[in-house]
C-alpha cells in the first residue's frame, strides 16, 4: 500500500478542487496512483462540483424546522445559483435535512473558516497539555493535537459533522454531492439553534430522548 503524503493530497486538491477527504479517499482507493485518483473523482462527479463550488450562489431558500413539541427549532439559509433551483424538491429537502441536522447535532459553525483564532488557539492549548499529561512524547505532541483538532471541529462545525441520516459521510460530503446531481453550487450562509428556555434561570426539562428521536 502506497504512503499517502499530505503533499500528495494537496497537490490532487490543486489539480482538480475536489476536498481534502474526498482527495484522500481516492488516492486510497488508487494506491496513490495521483493521475487515476483524478480519473476517479471526475467518475464520482466531485471535480466537477468542486468547479461549480466557486461560482456565485445568491439565490436559496430560508427555511425553518420545528421539533415536535415546539422546543427546538432551527432557522436556516442555504444558497444555490438559481431561482429554478431553489424551487425544487430536492433542494427543498436537502434544506430540510440540514436544518433537522442543526436540531439534532447542536453545530456552533458552519465550517473551520468561521472558528475565531483565539478559539482555535485555546484549544490546541488544551490538547497539548492534555498530551503531555498523558505522558505522550514531545516529538509526537504537536502531530497528536492536529488530529485531535480534526476532532474537535468534527463536533463544532457544521460541514465537518458527520451526518445525522448517513454517518458515513459529513455534511460538507452530503453537499457535494447534491452539487453534483443538481448542478449548481450550494452554500451554507448561516443558522441559527433555539431551545425553548435556553439561558432563563429555570428548571430545564431533559430534552435528550427528543435529540436522540431526531437521529433516528
Amino acid at each position: 500500500m502506497a504512503e499517502i503524503t499530505a503533499a500528495l493530497v494537496k497537490e490532487l486538491r490543486e489539480r482538480t478542487g475536489a476536498g481534502m477527504m474526498d482527495c484522500k479517499k481516492a488516492l486510497v482507493e488508487k494506491n496513490g496512483d495521483i493521475e487515476a485518483a483524478i480519473e476517479y473523482l471526475r467518475e464520482k462527479g466531485l471535480a466537477a462540483a468542486a468547479k461549480k463550488a466557486g461560482r456565485i450562489a445568491s439565490e436559496g431558500l430560508v427555511d425553518a424546522y420545528i421539533h415536535a413539541g415546539g422546543k427546538i427549532g432551527v432557522l436556516i439559509e442555504v444558497n444555490c445559483e438559481t431561482d429554478f433551483v431553489a424551487k425544487t424538491d430536492e433542494f427543498r429537502r436537502l434544506v430540510r435535512d440540514l436544518a433537522m441536522h442543526i436540531a439534532a447535532q447542536n453545530p456552533t459553525y458552519v465550517s473551520e473558516d468561521e472558528v475565531p483564532e483565539e478559539v482555535v488557539n485555546k484549544e490546541k492549548e488544551i490538547l497539548r497539555a492534555q498530551a503531555l499529561n498523558e505522558g505522550k512524547p514531545e516529538k509526537i505532541v504537536d502531530k497528536m493535537v492536529e488530529g485531535r483538532l480534526q476532532k474537535f471541529f468534527a463536533e463544532v462545525c457544521l460541514l465537518n459533522q458527520p451526518f445525522v441520516r448517513d454517518p458515513d459521510i459529513t455534511v460538507g460530503q452530503l453537499i457535494t454531492n447534491k452539487i453534483a446531481s443538481i448542478g449548481e453550487n450550494i452554500n451554507v450562509r448561516r443558522f441559527q439553534r433555539f431551545v425553548l428556555g435556553e439561558g432563563l434561570e429555570k428548571r430545564v426539562h431533559d430534552l435528550a430522548a427528543e435529540i436522540e428521536a431526531l437521529k433516528k
